[in-house]
């Protein structure tokens, strides 16, 4: 048996040799004929032809990534980091302890998989919650989805609602996500900015508006979805019960689905209220809203995010996850509940984390304004969430002669001379109106004092600028 094996492959590798002597001839005879560069050998064709692979059409577009790029900047140049959106310090001790109860645990379930649109203690605990808070009572099993953060909740809710063609009305400025996921789905964002309407020494994020006549101009026969994100990031706006109410009568007379990012829905200042647009008359069953433990527990890292909606509109987004990512990660959804159950029942007192957060991060956004304007920043308080934008365009500085938006080049020039990161606000609008935000950049004050104190040193270098 094996003489006979081992005849066969030498006859095969006989058979090979020839079909490689016929091919060099072949090619040989195509050289000396002048139809083929004498550069391309059949071994160096193979290569080259290997690694000329393009990649699926509807990515066109989506490649570049501002967080990776200025990430590498902050690193290269070993800059101060008030860029990027996650805390410097520790997130709350008793969501610690859940998880390192979880993870030392005897029970075998709680190390393996859990149900895949959500762990059922999890998605309990959600609805529990967010029935008193949405005033309507949710099905655990059917109206909440469980993902991997906020952005994988984005990801299906847009993959799982629209077809090429459709039309996406984004609020700017947006979280910059938004659009490459519309653009993969097939769909065409079309873009309306919040205006500025006090231009002063210290403006406000409630000083961004939206024009109801120019918003109701975006909606046609191809729009499907509305996005909105409040409290807003960058710009921290929360918005009010009329504006919500404007923007899903127009939701409503023109049949379009919402998606509410909601993620900051805890960080409020000033006493500000969160309305949910779902919340409101007839909404319920057009609105999906997501959020996200990371922003609510001060735990960016861990990745999870959930989706609350209608059954008839959540189970398209289930279908996406269910054959993207399946499952999100058993300890992190238990320990995620029990925070949840214990927070529940503080829930509109002073210990509860979600007054906590907010109550002291305050002084810090104050503080991070104080310094602004000391700099000569113009910056705009946010009433919302834990970023903070400012006018720079009272500084001066000599930037080069790129074309890139003016912003940009003024946090790469912070980064390289003054190891102190931002992030340009340019990157959350669509090219039409960048120009609206090219004089500001975003600033994050959800950091240890120490961190502040540190920023503040470095912005009182650039009071001669002025």
């Amino acid at each position: 048996m094996m003489l006979k094996s081992s005849r066969i492959l030498t006859l095969h590798l006989i058979n090979v040799t020839k079909q490689e002597t016929l091919l060099s001839s072949a090619f040989a005879r195509n050289v000396a004929a002048g139809s083929v560069p004498t550069s391309q050998s059949p071994a160096r064709l193979s290569r080259k032809m290997s690694t000329n692979f393009k990649g699926a059409d509807r990515l066109e577009g989506t490649y570049n990534n501002v967080w990776v790029e200025y990430s590498d900047l902050v690193t290269e140049h070993n800059a101060l980091n008030l860029g990027q959106g996650f805390p410097d310090f520790l997130p709350p001790e008793h969501v610690l302890k859940a998880l390192a109860e979880v993870a030392n645990s005897n029970s075998v379930h709680l190390n393996q998989y859990t149900r895949g649109y959500g762990h059922p203690r999890l998605v309990k605990s959600i609805a529990q919650l967010f029935s008193k808070l949405h005033g309507h009572q949710l099905d655990p099993f059917k109206n909440v989805l469980v993902t991997l953060g906020a952005y994988e909740s984005l990801f299906c809710c847009i993959q799982g609602l629209v077809n090429p063609g459709d039309e996406v009305i984004i609020i700017e400025p947006f979280f910059d996500c938004y659009k490459p996921m519309t653009t993969v789905a097939g769909g065409i964002p079309v873009f309306v900015p919040l205006r500025p309407n006090n231009l002063c020494s210290v403006m406000s994020s409630s000083d961004w508006t939206l024009d109801p006549v120019e918003l109701e101009s975006k909606f046609t026969k191809k729009t499907k979805l509305l996005i909105i994100n409040t409290p807003n990031n960058p710009l921290g706006k929360v918005y009010t019960k009329d504006e919500l109410t404007m923007i899903a009568n127009l939701c409503k007379k023109h049949n379009v689905i919402v998606i509410a990012d909601e993620v900051y829905e805890w960080l409020l200042y000033g006493g500000q209220k969160h309305i949910r647009i779902a919340t409101l008359p007839d909404m319920w069953e057009r609105t999906l809203t997501i959020s996200s433990a990371g922003k609510t527990f001060s735990v960016t890292g861990w990745k999870l995010g959930w989706t609350i909606g209608p059954d008839h509109l959540l189970k398209h987004v289930s279908a996406l996850h269910q054959n993207c990512v399946y499952t999100s990660p058993t300890p992190l959804q238990e320990a995620v509940a029990v925070g949840f159950e214990l927070e529940t029942d503080r829930l509109g007192k002073p210990e509860c984390y979600f007054n906590e957060l907010p109550a002291m991060l305050a002084p810090k956004r104050d503080e991070l304004a104080k310094q602004l304007l000391e700099a000569g920043f113009v910056p705009v308080i946010p009433d919302g969430g834990y970023f903070m934008v400012a006018d720079f365009s009272k500084l001066n500085v000599k930037l080069d002669d790129s074309d890139e938006p003016k912003d940009c080049k003024f946090v790469k020039w912070l980064i390289v001379n003054k190891k102190f990161a931002a992030i340009p606000s340019t990157v959350f609008y669509s090219p039409e109106h960048k120009s609206i935000a090219e004089n500001y950049i975003r600033f994050c004050f959800i950091k240890e004092d120490s961190t502040l104190e540190k920023a503040g040193e470095i912005l009182r270098d650039l009071k001669h600028l002025q």
